[in-house]
Formats: C-alpha cells, sequence, structure tokens
C-alpha cells in the first residue's frame, strides 16, 4: 500500500490533520509579521472577508437569493459597534454587549430588505438589494442633520478596542521578552470568531431550515407544494445572512479604531459576491478559499507589480491598481468558462450546471 494511502486510513488520521492545521494556523501571523505587520494586518481583513462571505454564501448559495447590497449589513454592524464604543455619544459599552445588538439590529435591516422582495426574483431582486446598499451608504453619508447620528462624511474616530479581562487588543503586551502585538491579538479573536461561524455554517446546512433553502434554491413552486414556507425561509435566510455581516461590522470598527461611509461601497459589495461565485457557492470550504483568495493575491500584485515594471523597462509604464483590477476580471472571466460552478463546488450545484449543459 502507498504511503499516502496509509496515512488517509489510518484510524487518527482526521486528528492528526485536525491538530496540524491547528498549529499552522497559530503560528501563522508570527511567520508573517517577519515579513512586515502589514501581512498580518492583510490576515485580519481576509478573515473579516471570509466571514462575509460565508453570511453571504447562507442568502445566496444556499437559498439561490442573488444579493448585491450586502455590504450595508457590514455597515449598519460597524456602524452600532462605533456609536456605543466611542465618545460620539459618550457611550463605552463592552464589546461582547454590543457585537450581539450589532448583529440584531443588521438581522433587523435584512428582514426589511427581505419582506418587500419575497416575489422578486433573479436580475429584479439583484436590482432591489443593490439600491438598498446605496440607500444605506447615502444615509450615513447625510444622517449628520438636524441630528448628528452618523457624524456624515467625516465618519466615526476614536472607536473602542476590544478588551479582555483587562487585556487591550489595541496595545502591545509584553510576555517577558516576547513582543505580542495588538495586531496579532486581533487575528486570534478573528480566528475563533471564525470558527464558531463555520460551525454554524456546518450545522444550518445540514439542518432541515438548511435543507428547505436548498428546496427553494433548486424549484420554489415544488418546494411550496411541498409544505416549505418559502416566505418564512426566504425572510430567515436574510435575516442570518445579514446578521453574520453585522458582527463582522462590529469587529472591523473596532479594529480600524475609525469608520466613514466610504468603506462601505457597492465595490465592497461586489468583491463579497465574486469571492463566493470563486469558491462555490453552497460550498463553505468553497467560499473559504476564494474569500482567501481574493484577498491575498490584489495585494501580493500590489506588491510585485510596480517592482516587475521597475526591472522590465525601468520604470512605471502602468498604475498598480489598473493592473489588479484588469487581471482581477481576466482571471474571474476565465473561471466562469473553465469552473463556472467555482473553485470547490458543492455537489448539488455541480449537478445542476451539468443538467443545464446537458
Amino acid at each position: 500500500m502507498k504511503p499516502a494511502a496509509t496515512l488517509r486510513t489510518h484510524p487518527h488520521a482526521k486528528w492528526i490533520g485536525l491538530a496540524l492545521i491547528a498549529i499552522a494556523l497559530i503560528a501563522l501571523p508570527f511567520v508573517l509579521a517577519m515579513a512586515g505587520t502589514a501581512w498580518v494586518r492583510i490576515t485580519n481583513l481576509a478573515i473579516l472577508f471570509v466571514l462575509l462571505s460565508l453570511g453571504l454564501n447562507i442568502v445566496v448559495g444556499f437559498a439561490g437569493l442573488l444579493d448585491l447590497g450586502y455590504i450595508a449589513f457590514y455597515g449598519v454592524g460597524a456602524y452600532v459597534y462605533a456609536l456605543l464604543a466611542s465618545p460620539h455619544f459618550g457611550l463605552h459599552l463592552p464589546w461582547w454587549m454590543i457585537l450581539p445588538i450589532g448583529a440584531a439590529v443588521a438581522c433587523l435591516f435584512g428582514v426589511m430588505l427581505g419582506a418587500p422582495t419575497l416575489k422578486l426574483r433573479g436580475d429584479y431582486l439583484a436590482i432591489v438589494t443593490l439600491g438598498f446598499g446605496e440607500i444605506i451608504r447615502i444615509f450615513l453619508n447625510n444622517l449628520s442633520e438636524p441630528f448628528n447620528l452618523t457624524n456624515g462624511p467625516k465618519g466615526i474616530a476614536t472607536i473602542d478596542s476590544i478588551k479582555v479581562m483587562g487585556l487591550d487588543f489595541a496595545n502591545t503586551t509584553r510576555i517577558g521578552d516576547f513582543a505580542v502585538s495588538g495586531t496579532i491579538k486581533y487575528y486570534y479573536f478573528l480566528l475563533a470568531v471564525l470558527i464558531v461561524v463555520i460551525v454554524v455554517n456546518l450545522r444550518l446546512q445540514d439542518s432541515r431550515i438548511g435543507r428547505a433553502w436548498e428546496a427553494i434554491r433548486e424549484d420554489e413552486m415544488a418546494a411550496r407544494a411541498m409544505g416549505i414556507n418559502t416566505t418564512r425561509m426566504k425572510l430567515l435566510a436574510f435575516a442570518m445572512g445579514a446578521s453574520f455581516g453585522g458582527i463582522a461590522g462590529g469587529m472591523f470598527s473596532a479594529i480600524q479604531g475609525f469608520i466613514s461611509p466610504e468603506s462601505f461601497i457597492l465595490t465592497e459589495s461586489v468583491m463579497v459576491l465574486a469571492m463566493v461565485v470563486l469558491g462555490g457557492m453552497g460550498n463553505i470550504w468553497g467560499v473559504i478559499l476564494g474569500a482567501v483568495l481574493l484577498s491575498f493575491v490584489p495585494e501580493i500584485l500590489r506588491y510585485t507589480v510596480t517592482p516587475l515594471q521597475q526591472w522590465m523597462f525601468g520604470r512605471s509604464i502602468i498604475d498598480p491598481e489598473v493592473i489588479r483590477m484588469l487581471l482581477f476580471g481576466l482571471a474571474m472571466v476565465v473561471m466562469m468558462l473553465v469552473r463556472p460552478a467555482g473553485l470547490l463546488p458543492s455537489a448539488v450545484r455541480k449537478r445542476e450546471l451539468a443538467r443545464e449543459e446537458e
């Protein structure tokens, strides 16, 4: 028997694999810190995008409802945290109280979006959700008069960081001669939240609710005929997806210490949707892969495009941002032609596409 096959059939292979992954994730920020703190920050933002992608995957991947305004829930969660943990209103509530409040408020906004769009599908639903996302951004930009709720385009600054048992995540902690930066501490906090969200998603996917979402995605009329309350299930999908976006927004607010409406533009919604589509709609691990790739690859290009042009032509001819977006668009077109179901498609989605081709 081959060594690889022997390892796969070993009774403890699963636990050994999980242990190796855990060790790699624990050591990752310290390895990245050797190349610069910026890479740890990029990893933290990548985890936030994974959380957003998992939330959007509930709406798009599980229930089959196209949402182009998902970033609005991210903004709602971020502003709830900022308003309740900053000098803006003089409130400084603890993070463990604000994050559930942000998730609940985002959930309410998800229901507000879902209720009037229950009979819409496809392009019409996409247009309405896109409009909803823009309405939220415009409100955030203009709710500074006559009552200053969001501070308008100036944004909200000096937002409280996360503190656990007196440990401030914004500051560097020294353990003997060993220093742990705030960025690394936030990495572990985000990783813990991500693990919880992944477990919740896995449980949802295999639950009665997840099966109902899948039935609605495949054929809504047949699902209704089988006794599924499609109205309730659609609203639940919007609410659950929005709540994850609200949690991610709250953590973004705490990490950045400053937010403004410019952080929640349409481009961000499109990027999160691209992560879900690239990784594989409906497959949790595929969505995570898509989010990680689209978070890291553009940053790697940012640091390599200019030096490469300097080496080849002696000067920078094309702006790195232009090349990044060009390569990003080209990669998405190639993916849709070669693997339309995504890098790691769900088995059900793969069968659906195969049936359509036939």
